[in-house]
């Protein structure tokens, strides 16, 4: 089985480094990563530049554009095959909820999916302990499963593992996302020479962490395993905007 490994916080992360230890006992794993910290980059491509790929002196490639621009790079230029799998992470911090719209760890997933190959995002929820190597085993665990019983079609999975020993772990829950309060406000700072600069504030707290959401498997010490989708349609809308329309 052939991996493409990717993810938001650079090539040099050691969620990264760990996720592709593991998986290269199970798997041929080829990393293609951005050269630095690109989170809350979500599914931007460059369009107004080139794109350069680097090796680094681990054998791990390196791109100066985003977590999409990586995967979609590798996948329609660099590799001669297409990879079985896109898995991208381990991202440090949750991707929870509203996260996964700005979260660059789950767009190269996505750009993987978009391109018509399974694929995982892989989070480790609260890295303050550093158990990336519990999410690491997490997904050789899932891919292991894949490897059993492949699923039809190309599939896009949020995968967030508590930060908690592997055998801590209760199991899985396959889980809807969650919601958030709005994030805090920015906070206004000054610069060196004096200009007001804002600092985007942190990410608001759990709002709708119910049973069966995401939220709710991490805090009961679940690996949450949320299936995504990229159709945005409000399709209970559809009638009420056609009669507005005719208004």
């Amino acid at each position: 089985m052939r991996i493409l490994l990717s993810n938001d916080d650079g090539y040099f992360a050691p969620g990264l480094v760990c996720l592709a230890e593991v998986l290269s006992e199970i798997a041929e794993v080829v990393v293609v990563a951005p050269e630095r910290d690109r989170s809350g980059s979500s599914n931007s491509l460059t369009l107004d530049r080139p794109l350069s790929l680097h090796k680094s002196h681990n054998g791990f490639y390196y791109v100066n554009g985003t977590p999409t621009d990586c995967v979609h790079l590798a996948v329609t230029g660099m590799l001669e095959d297409m990879p079985d799998m896109v898995i991208s992470g381990i991202n440090k911090g949750a991707n929870m909820g509203d996260d996964t719209i700005y979260s660059g760890t789950v767009a190269a997933a996505t750009e993987g999916f978009l391109l018509g190959i399974p694929s995982f995002a892989v989070s480790l929820v609260d890295s303050s302990n550093g158990n990336y190597r519990t999410a690491a085993r997490v997904a050789a665990d899932m891919v292991m499963r894949f490897k059993r019983q492949k699923i039809s079609g190309a599939v896009l999975l949020n995968i967030n593992v508590p930060d908690i020993d592997y055998r801590s772990i209760k199991g899985m829950k396959v889980t809807r996302l969650g919601r958030r309060h709005k994030a805090e406000p920015v906070i206004k700072s000054s610069s060196p020479r004096g200009d007001a600069v804002y600092w985007v504030g942190a990410a608001g707290p759990a709002q709708d962490a119910g049973e069966g959401t995401d939220f709710c498997a991490i805090a009961h010490d679940f690996v949450s395993v949320t299936p995504l989708q990229i159709d945005l349609t409000r399709y209970d809308q559809q009638d009420f905007i056609t009669s507005w329309l005719k208004s």
